[in-house]
């Protein structure tokens, strides 16, 4: 998640059902008094700040309602926490350019876009809060609504999820047996990628949802609670250059792919480093085997890291015998059987879930 997104999932938070700023929003729509709010009293909000008076008070749902009944805008602290001027009349600049029609609403975002602050306002004839930050405008709809497009987000998930599962163990069973090629690991890694921008949208729901958004929460937990890392762990494994630099660009790469180019595999393949190609998808590609070794318990990434660069490929770490696996950096005779048996076992359990 880029920094943007994380700005506007914490300015829905700042607004979410359960915190005191939306039970003073709920008062005011109810009371359809319409209201200006800034969510911010710094120097550049202060300068277009004309009239009004100074409170610098503790915030109440209910002192901010009375307070809404006035003409003017209401600036608070930017932690929402205190009203410090009420009754103001604010004066952006008029050079900056806004679509609204309302007076209200052009003012609430010249006045977002000149300061960069949170800034609220509540429509007295439409009844509707809408949020500016920045160049940004949101409408926040009814919980209703948000929390059944929350559901049928989580049950979109749950399919892509397990599609996605489907695909892991299928080239597990692919890296036992050196299988694996190009298209297994694109389809791997698109999927996970669709997976992960369906939890985007989840968490934006949930941010604005606040604590009616709990159940939600854990639910997407529970499904993608290692998503990230196993998806990582596959371009890592794959990346002709493993570098932290180079898998860091690989995976933004990726994730700023449009909805179009995630469904073509050979952008995929383009963007994690290989060639262009009529059958660039067919070439057999062999993992260094970060993701596999890291389903063995108890067996520390150092270590991890010390196989893959001593042996350079996961088929070499498999067959090598507990003598060779011994003279690896950190690895003794018992941590050397531990690795066999775990692999062991791990392909067994990959030859299982490939079967049912």
């Amino acid at each position: 998640m880029d920094g943007s997104e994380e700005r506007f999932l914490k300015t829905l938070r700042t607004v979410a059902p359960g915190t005191p700023l939306r039970e003073g929003l709920e008062n005011i729509l109810r009371a359809r008094t319409g209201a200006l709010i800034v969510v911010g009293d710094s120097d550049e909000v202060m300068e277009i700040v004309d009239g009004g008076f100074r409170i610098d008070a503790e915030f109440t749902p209910t002192q901010v309602y009375e307070l809404a009944k006035m003409d003017g805008a209401i600036i608070l602290s930017r932690d929402a926490r205190r009203i410090m001027h009420a009754n103001v009349q604010l004066v952006p600049d008029a050079t900056i350019p806004s679509f609204e029609t309302g007076i209200r609403h052009r003012t609430a975002e010249r006045v977002a876009k000149q300061t960069g602050e949170l800034v609220i306002s509540i429509s007295q004839r439409r009844n509707v809060i809408t949020l500016y930050k920045g160049p940004t405008k949101y409408t926040l709809k009814d919980i209703g609504v948000i929390l059944s497009k929350a559901n049928q987000a989580i049950q979109t998930l749950e399919r892509y999820k397990s599609v996605l599962d489907q695909s892991l163990a299928n080239l597990s069973y692919m890296e036992f047996e050196d299988l694996a090629t190009l298209n297994d690991v694109a389809t791997v890694i698109q999927r996970t990628e669709m997976v992960l921008r369906v939890v985007k949208e989840i968490e934006k729901y949930i941010s604005e949802l606040g604590i009616e958004g709990r159940l939600v929460s854990m639910q997407l937990n529970e499904l993608v609670s290692n998503v990230p890392e196993e998806g990582l762990a596959v371009i890592r494994d794959y990346i002709p250059k493993a570098t932290v630099g180079d898998l860091e660009k690989a995976e933004e790469r990726i994730s700023k792919l449009s909805s179009e180019e995630l469904l073509d595999l050979d952008v995929i393949a383009r963007e994690l480093g290989f060639g262009a190609g009529v059958d660039v998808l067919e070439q057999s590609v062999t993992p260094r085997g970060y993701r596999l070794l890291k389903k063995i318990p108890r067996l520390p990434l150092a270590v991890i890291e010390n196989l893959a660069e001593h042996f350079g490929s996961f088929q070499q770490t498999l067959t090598a015998s507990i003598e060779e696996l011994d003279a690896v950096e950190g690895i003794g005779e018992i941590r050397a059987r531990s690795i066999k048996d775990g692999l062991r076992r791990l392909r067994e359990q990959v030859l299982l879930d490939r079967h049912f």
